[in-house]
């Protein structure tokens, strides 16, 4: 199961239900099965306090991903701060609701087991993001 949460923030008219079908069809089309899925949006200084306790990162970033997954069983929690993904979707030229699924579908696609630490795993995300995005209606 997917679920929407928002923490220290709030999104005006999100509606958390865009994202629970194009989700689910993606981890379907990477050939696994749904546990349970956390997309926590919050504040970039609630992201940037967790990625110093829990990865010793002192800077921002759009998302952190925990992974919970066993075996083909894809749970884990996305924490998304909404800060990044205005700044990015601007940066871009894109849509916010564009950036936000970018930036959720980059976090199930870590779940399912893709990387973006070396130069052929980024190609490889970046690929990835894009096809589902186009599943997703964008592009």
């Amino acid at each position: 199961m997917i679920v929407v949460h928002t923490v220290d923030i709030e999104i005006p008219d999100l509606d958390s239900e865009f994202f629970i079908l194009p989700l689910s069809n993606l981890i379907q089309e990477e050939h696994k099965l749904l546990g349970d899925v956390n997309l926590i949006f919050c504040s970039d200084e609630y992201l940037l306090e967790m990625n110093r306790e829990h990865l010793d990162h002192d800077y921002l970033t759009d998302i952190i991903t925990f992974d919970y997954c066993v075996d083909d069983i894809v749970s884990g929690d996305l924490f998304i701060s909404y800060g990044r993904v205005l700044e990015n979707a601007s940066i871009f030229n894109v849509s916010v609701l564009e950036e936000l699924s970018r930036v959720c579908a980059h976090g199930t696609l870590h779940l399912c087991g893709y990387g973006d630490k070396l130069d052929e795993e980024v190609v490889l995300m970046r690929q990835k993001e894009g096809y589902y995005l186009r599943l997703f209606g964008f592009t």
